[in-house]
């Protein structure tokens, strides 16, 4: 079946738009007019390429993180005023900012017309809502509250796009330090050092240490220079097949959490997503199993979502929650420490989005300092890498000035 949008006049004389999908433009038209409907428009939607390896290297969400929990709290405000969701769609339709975000949710409005709940309309675009999303919306549903439900949402995508947002900032420096330190060395030694070698070479005399490791540096770069970048690129397509591997990438995983300072931030900041999902899912009403199972899709440490799926087997053989949280010990005991407390007082919701909170702080202080330690160190390394190769340059010179004199 194929896409069609659409344009056409309900029976109190208003325009209606969307997406429906149908075996050609007239069967579409007819189930516009089964449902009351004249259509005024109705067109193909151009269809994206078949190719697999296309739509996975070139597909990117019509909605952005930040562009999803704005949409999210927009409808929540709309249907916390009184609107129905159906009216709360159509308005947003209207003011999207462009045309397949006006697609989408157009799609979205659609499907709720012809019956179908929020959730299930939100399903059939996998790829713009995660499943724990979609779980906290169906939750809603049920309890009636969905309105609060989206608020909650709204907050939750908020503070994690803030974290990603303040981790990103406080490595972003460093990195491009990095990044430029290694092409500043790598434009010295395959075209300064090279420039001036032949003064070296035509001098006849014993060059310093310094100056023949830079040479042989600089000779084996520009001679193997090609070679060393296939290695390169081989070694990073085998490592990234090697981490489709479950049992290897979760041994590099449970690698990388024993790495003095990254691993602490690594650690953290996972255990922060994991908390502030399972929080936002018991306080939808999903029961504690499933939203466990869904919490640790969350994890992107997959030693760490080993842990949460070996918590969820004990918390459905009726170990407690805390308990199961804290066999492993690779969660900052904070989290089970929350947890056996939110068990014990009856607000597990609560004392999970406390322990959430607490430990997105300390993974963006854990950030900064991090940040504040690597930038003077990164600068100190190239500072010195460009002086041994300015000295290695120079030596010969001042010793050759020295012999005319």
């Amino acid at each position: 079946m194929s896409a069609f949008t659409y344009q056409a006049m309900d029976p109190t004389g208003q325009t209606q738009s969307g997406v429906l999908e149908g075996d050609s433009e007239r069967a579409v038209r007819q189930t516009l007019r089964k449902r009351g409907m004249i259509p005024l428009d109705v067109r193909l939607v151009a269809k994206e390429s078949s190719s697999l390896l296309q739509k996975e290297l070139w597909h990117t969400p019509v909605f952005s993180k930040s562009a999803l929990t704005l949409w999210t709290r927009q409808l929540s405000e709309l249907i916390n005023a009184g609107l129905t969701l159906e009216r709360a769609l159509s308005a947003l339709t209207s003011e999207a900012e462009n045309e397949k975000a006006r697609d989408l949710v157009a799609s979205i409005r659609s499907e709720v017309n012809a019956g179908s709940t929020f959730a299930k309309a939100l399903q059939t675009h996998p790829k713009e809502f995660s499943p724990i999303y979609l779980a906290s919306i169906a939750s809603g549903e049920q309890s009636g509250e969905l309105g609060l439900i989206l608020s909650r949402l709204a907050r939750d995508l908020e503070a994690e796009h803030q974290l990603q947002s303040k981790v990103l900032q406080a490595l972003l420096y460093p990195a491009l330090v990095s990044l430029i330190a290694f092409f500043i060395v790598i434009f010295l030694l395959s075209y300064v050092v090279p420039q001036v070698a032949h003064v070296f070479t035509n001098s006849h005399k014993a060059l310093p240490l310094l100056t023949v490791v830079m040479l042989s540096l600089s000779k084996g770069l520009q001679t193997y220079g090609w070679m060393l970048l296939l290695g390169l690129v081989a070694g990073i397509f085998l490592f990234k097949e090697a981490m489709k591997r479950e049992s290897l990438r979760s041994r590099f995983d449970a690698w990388t959490l024993k790495w003095p300072i990254l691993g602490t931030l690594i650690r953290g900041y996972n255990a922060a997503r994991f908390a502030n999902t399972l929080a936002t899912l018991v306080s939808a009403g999903v029961p504690i199993l499933k939203a466990l199972q869904a919490s640790a899709q969350t994890l992107s440490n997959q030693a760490m979502k080993d842990d949460m799926l070996e918590a969820l087997v004990s918390v459905r053989e009726g170990a407690s929650l805390g308990l199961a949280l804290s066999q492993k010990g690779r969660l900052p005991g904070l989290l089970p420490m929350f947890a056996r407390l939110g068990e014990q007082t009856g607000q597990l919701s609560h004392m999970l989005e406390k322990a959430a909170e607490q430990l997105s702080s300390d993974v963006q202080r854990r950030a900064l300092q991090l940040a504040t330690i690597l930038e003077p160190l990164l600068i100190v390394a190239m500072g010195g890498m460009v002086m041994l190769i300015v000295l290695s340059i120079m030596l010969p010179i001042i010793e050759l000035n020295q012999l005319v004199k």
